[in-house]
């Protein structure tokens, strides 16, 4: 067993979107806290991440959306790009830190320095579409780091797994028809972003599931639907887009899931990596708002994948 790194980098904590916003460096926080708590962080292998590089993210953005988001930089204050998505002096760095992360997780895993990587990083990624920003999301961290499995490390297939609550519109808009590519997401609906129904392509498993739904619908899903699909599709690694906002506790959305769910599936795509990826995992941090919540379930899903 070559272990789990924990990818994340301070400038990920910069990233400030105003002191009333959801997402806020205080999640980080809550992770890693709860990580400490729990004596998991002793057994992880803990990783700056590095900034990704422009051809790095022109693997799944377009040059005239990266220069964009570069300019739109503000040298002091807070810049919307929309009503939820705002950039800070400090929001390119972090995004590039997030991105990069990705990337880094990826390379360890393909090197087989790693088994599985997780990623502490914000801002998340999987709302940005090839070239737009919304939902939080600048880059599209798993689709960085999915291109650069199929591209630098010449992979033929690999799958992506999202768990948020919200659907992975920006996911979809980059990978949808790619032969390469099989997503399978569930996500409330109607919920933000009002899309995924129908899915864009014939390589989108995308699952509606009504407000109030609790865990052994998931788990159903999760057996029935997903597994079967990953399995006809024999990817060569795994991609996680780990949001956890379906929390019971958390008041971004109405469903109901534990910890123990998300231990639960954790541990089912775990086992599905061992039997048909090598054990390739690289999990990313999505959403989650209940900071409790999420520090506990991130536990959860760390410790699962890690297979301790």
């Amino acid at each position: 067993m070559a272990g789990t790194a924990f990818i994340t980098h301070p400038d990920c904590w910069l990233h400030n979107m105003g002191s009333m916003h959801p997402e806020s460096p205080d999640r980080l926080s809550a992770i890693r806290d709860r990580l400490i708590a729990s004596g998991l962080e002793m057994f992880l292998e803990n990783v700056e991440a590095p900034e990704a590089s422009i051809d790095d993210l022109q693997r799944a953005h377009s040059p005239a959306y990266i220069r964009a988001l570069i300019e739109a930089l503000p040298e002091r204050g807070i810049v919307h790009l929309d009503p939820d998505t705002a950039m800070c002096p400090h929001t390119l760095k972090a995004a590039l830190r997030a991105a990069g992360a990705g990337i880094k997780a990826t390379d360890m895993v393909m090197r087989g320095e790693v088994d599985s990587a997780f990623c502490a990083v914000r801002p998340p990624g999987h709302h940005a579409e090839r070239g737009q920003a919304m939902g939080f999301c600048f880059f599209n961290n798993i689709a960085v780091a999915a291109r650069h499995a199929l591209e630098v490390h010449g992979l033929e297939r690999v799958a992506i797994v999202d768990f948020d609550v919200h659907h992975g519109n920006g996911t979809e808009d980059i990978f949808a028809n790619d032969p390469r590519v099989l997503m399978v997401s569930f996500f409330q609906y109607p919920l933000y972003p009002y899309c995924g129904v129908p899915p864009s392509g014939d390589n989108m498993l995308n699952t509606p599931l009504p407000a109030a739904t609790r865990g052994d619908a998931v788990r159903s899903l999760l057996m029935e639907g997903w597994l079967p699909a990953l399995t006809e599709f024999q990817p060569q690694m795994l991609f996680i887009s780990a949001g956890f906002d379906a929390h019971y506790e958390d008041d971004m959305a109405s469903m109901g899931l534990l910890d123990v769910d998300y231990a639960w599936i954790s541990e089912q795509l775990r086992g599905f990596a061992e039997r048909h990826c090598n054990g390739r995992i690289v999990s990313m941090l999505e959403g989650g708002y209940a900071l409790s919540a999420l520090g506990r379930s991130v536990t959860a899903h760390i410790k699962a994948i890690a297979g301790l």
